[in-house]
């Protein structure tokens, strides 16, 4: 976790926010490739990307996956990166499915909470880490400290 922070801090800045780091235990997809005893951990930048740049991130962030990997090629970190504006979060993966829109090179993104009375909400799709408090929470506390950097209509 540490290398990758460090990896992401070069790439995009200073981490900001940091959620508390939990297990990730909701599913077993990334176990055969990474192992067992994952920890999952959100951050947040203090300058947060565009939403035009997420294609950019999303590339780096393979990138920095391809970094920290071991030598036989499996990753150690599993890094999707999103934003957020005041209506939504969004993430960037590059795996398609009928509710994700094709950006260009090769990613998609997905909206996975909208904001609504107040607070952060899953849609059917939302992966079930994404529908925990501790995401909710954090991504809510993200959102109130870049308000003022959130330029969109609601």
């Amino acid at each position: 976790m540490d290398r990758a922070e460090r990896a992401l801090e070069q790439a995009f800045g200073k981490i900001e926010i940091r959620s508390e780091r939990i297990p990730f235990d909701d599913t077993p997809y990334y176990q055969p490739e990474m192992g067992d005893g994952l920890i999952r951990e959100w951050t947040s930048f203090e300058k947060p990307i565009s939403q035009a740049a997420i294609v950019d991130a999303k590339l780096t962030t393979n990138a920095l996956e391809n970094r920290l990997a071991r030598e036989d090629g499996s990753r150690t970190a599993n890094l999707d990166p999103g934003y957020i504006v005041a209506p939504r979060l969004v993430l960037a993966t590059t795996k398609d499915h009928a509710h994700r829109i094709y950006l260009a090179r090769g990613i998609f993104a997905e909206v996975t909470l909208i904001y609504r009375d107040g607070s952060f909400h899953p849609l059917e799709w939302t992966y079930p880490e994404y529908r925990k408090s501790t995401a909710l929470d954090f991504f809510t506390k993200v959102r109130t400290a870049h308000r003022a950097q959130l330029h969109t209509s609601l």
